[in-house]
């Protein structure tokens, strides 16, 4: 819904400007590119780590695209390919960090930090507690359902986290049941 949102909103960049730049390499389709995408990669990175972390992968994966358009092929979905760039600089900037740790369905990473101030809006509190809930998650878990919210499809998260259809399917499953069973305890404390 969010994403029909923002297409009714506001006019969109055409979505050929991935090819265009991988073609031409002029600055104006990369222009167009960071408009449609920097706010979803964005809001993709800080679900994964922090917004200070999150910031410097953003900046990375931008970097990347500069350097590596000539590796774009049209049949992928640019968001797509955009976002496997940006997760496989994530991981990178993890295990520089010594953070990384081999990723199954029972991994979780540390626990980040909350950056926002404490403000007491009965939306904040629903907000901190699915934020809550969702650090909670293993990496791979939060990963798949977070790529789902931000409107991929099952073949695209697989092109992403290199994962095959099942697995990707079985950590979709798990991280619904996961923030259910978590956000219910929540509510129950309430």
């Amino acid at each position: 819904m969010l994403l029909s949102i923002k297409s009714w909103l506001f006019e969109t960049p055409s979505k050929d400007c991935m090819a265009s730049y991988a073609k031409s390499g002029d600055n104006r389709y990369l222009e167009q590119l960071i408009a449609l995408y920097s706010n979803d990669l964005y809001h993709y990175l800080v679900t994964q780590s922090n917004t200070h972390l999150a910031y410097d992968v953003s900046q990375q994966t931008w970097l990347k695209v500069i350097e590596k358009r000539h590796l774009y092929q049209a049949q992928t979905t640019p968001k797509a390919w955009l976002f496997k760039l940006a997760r496989n600089t994530l991981v990178d900037e993890y295990r520089k960090q010594q953070r990384f740790v081999e990723l199954d369905e029972n991994t979780h990473l540390p626990a980040q930090q909350n950056e926002q101030g404490n403000n007491n809006s009965i939306s904040n509190i629903n907000y901190q507690a699915f934020d809550s809930a969702l650090k909670q998650l293993s990496f791979v878990q939060r990963e798949a359902i977070t790529l789902q919210q931000e409107g991929f499809s099952l073949a695209d998260i697989e092109l992403i986290t290199q994962s095959n259809h099942e697995s990707v399917k079985t950590r979709l499953r798990y991280a619904k049941q996961n923030l259910k069973r978590l956000l219910g305890a929540n509510n129950e404390q309430a």
